[in-house]
């Protein structure tokens, strides 16, 4: 170690899930600090391993790194993709150099990047280091109160968007210490995942604006049209490609369209729950209410396993489920019937589940997976107990099965007055399309309206207890708006 070194004054720009360049503090710091910088972006073991990890998520992490790294070339800075512990990289590279101000943004994370993010913390402290932490989505943490939070939202959606001047940021190189590991992805773009980037985000928010908004209202919860009628920004707001506000701003001027209203109050609503989870983290592995911690006892794999292969025998289940590995997308109102199908009629417990949604959802955002998931197995106690009929909802918003057919290929040939019910084909039926249940396309796992009435007797036994009750007046307490 050069002593030259350890008495530089070193920024790091800690890039978590804030990867863009506009709209970003952390950049707009370092470009007045005059202070030498090192931007980076830690790719964590532990995280990568984690069970609600998939290699979509790394992917499009990556392929936003490799955006910002085009932009910053023009300005002669770049960024380092390091593989290690978060805590071990700051542990060496404060060793090399006298680290002043780490930016980064709060990160409404899972329980192990929120112990991580003590654990920094706390060295940090010990070693005089200023962790400058930005708000995200205008979520507030520490927040002891939900009064007002509303307002405090809107007010930071209507806050300045930040431009930084890039060619003001210290251009001096900052060398990494060999002991630390480069990142190196050896991913091939997969073009059924939509790619990551700030460049793209700003390519589907244009088109959603210019023409793709149209029939969102009406299409938000068919499977087949959301796909184009839905704004599909999600994945670019949980990884920072887009900040919540400039989302918010460059909508507003049309707030006047009623398929943009509808979209900006769902906007809000995401942060509601993320706000929500920031405040109640435990619900990653907790009942919300613990009321309902007596049901769901009995973990079927083998039920859990077909419902995540896709082969139920409910073609809208297992349209969504193939759906989902392959594209990394579904829209809400079958996300909510793939959560009920599993916890009502399988009776499996949402602990057992919501992993593997975690790893095959691209857009997966702790803050709202963890609420959702809870919401739609109806352990809160508070919100409308909903039981999605996969058929009626296959029958509404799938009417000919367009949706089906392209997941489910054994469906195809299969004309539209069965391809929501195949199991009600005659044997004379079957052999006439040389279609055969169980040898082409399984049975159905389950008896839909039987599992549906026993879930509700039991989620209804818990709801009127006093416990439930006294409980649920604790968390409308804790988490409403007021």
């Amino acid at each position: 170690m050069s002593q030259n070194k350890k008495n530089i004054e070193l920024d790091i720009v800690w890039f978590k899930r804030d990867l863009r360049i506009l709209d970003n503090k952390s950049l707009e710091f370092v470009s007045k600090s005059g202070n030498q910088t090192l931007f980076v972006y830690i790719f964590e073991p532990s995280v990568i391993d984690s069970p609600d990890c998939d290699k979509r998520h790394i992917r499009f992490i990556h392929e936003s790194i490799i955006d910002i790294q085009k932009r910053f070339k023009k300005f002669s800075i770049d960024i380092k993709c390091v593989n290690c512990e978060a805590i071990e990289f700051f542990e060496e590279i404060s060793k090399t150099y006298k680290i002043k101000n780490v930016l980064s943004y709060q990160e409404i994370g899972n329980n192990l990047t929120y112990n991580r993010d003590k654990k920094i913390a706390q060295f940090f402290r010990t070693k005089n280091i200023n962790w400058i932490q930005n708000k995200t989505n205008g979520i507030i943490r520490g927040l002891k109160s939900r009064k007002n939070w509303k307002k405090k939202w809107m007010d930071e959606m209507k806050s300045e968007i930040v431009v930084t001047d890039l060619d003001s940021i210290n251009k001096q190189k900052v060398k990494i210490p060999s002991k630390i590991k480069l990142f190196n992805s050896k991913h091939e773009f997969d073009k059924n995942f939509q790619p990551g980037g700030e460049s793209y985000a700003w390519m589907y928010i244009k088109s959603f604006q210019k023409s793709r908004h149209i029939g969102y209202t009406k299409n938000i919860s068919r499977p087949y049209e959301s796909r184009i009628s839905c704004s599909r920004l999600s994945p670019y707001i949980t990884y920072g490609n887009l900040s919540s506000k400039q989302v918010y701003q460059f909508f507003n001027k049309s707030s006047k369209n009623r398929d943009i209203r509808n979209f900006l109050s769902r906007l809000q609503w995401r942060c509601h729950f993320m706000q929500k989870f920031d405040d109640e983290p435990s619900m990653e592995f907790k009942n919300i209410n613990r009321a309902y911690d007596s049901i769901r006892l009995n973990h079927d794999e083998n039920l859990l396993k077909k419902w995540r292969d896709g082969s139920t025998g409910i073609p809208i289940i297992d349209a969504c489920m193939r759906c989902l590995d392959k594209t990394g997308y579904l829209n809400f109102r079958m996300r909510a019937m793939i959560v009920s199908f599993a916890a009502f009629n399988l009776w499996q417990d949402w602990k057992y589940f919501s992993h593997h949604l975690a790893k095959k959802f691209l857009d997966y955002e702790p803050g709202i997976h963890y609420s959702q998931i809870q919401m739609q197995s109806a352990v809160t106690g508070i919100n409308t107990v909903r039981i999605y009929n996969p058929v009626k909802n296959s029958t509404d918003l799938d009417p000919k099965g367009d949706f089906i057919k392209k997941w489910v290929s054994e469906l195809e040939s299969i004309p539209s007055e069965y391809i929501h019910e195949p199991w009600k084909m005659t044997k004379i039926e079957q052999k006439m399309y040389n279609f055969y249940l169980k040898e082409d396309y399984p049975y159905p796992i389950i008896d839909i309206e039987t599992s549906r009435k026993k879930a509700l007797e039991e989620i209804w036994k818990i709801r009127k207890s006093p416990k439930s009750k006294i409980n649920a007046t604790k968390i409308l307490e804790k988490h409403v708006n007021k």
